[in-house]
């Protein structure tokens, strides 16, 4: 599967704002939330520094 990158998503978002989607139950809302989930977890995981987890300091 592919994903989309961190600044592909920041553009769709971007383009969901600038459409003026709103927070109700349509389909184009319910895209829209799911795609700002994707976009905070893909900041996450950009933003986690997996050198410190050598040797097993972390769990993920």
């Amino acid at each position: 599967m592919n994903d989309f990158t961190l600044d592909e998503l920041n553009t769709l978002v971007a383009v969901f704002e600038k459409a003026g989607i709103s927070d109700d139950a349509s389909a184009e809302a319910l895209m829209f939330s799911r795609i700002k989930a994707a976009q905070a977890e893909r900041a996450e995981l950009e933003s986690m520094d997996f050198d410190d987890c050598l040797g097993g300091a972390c769990k993920l």
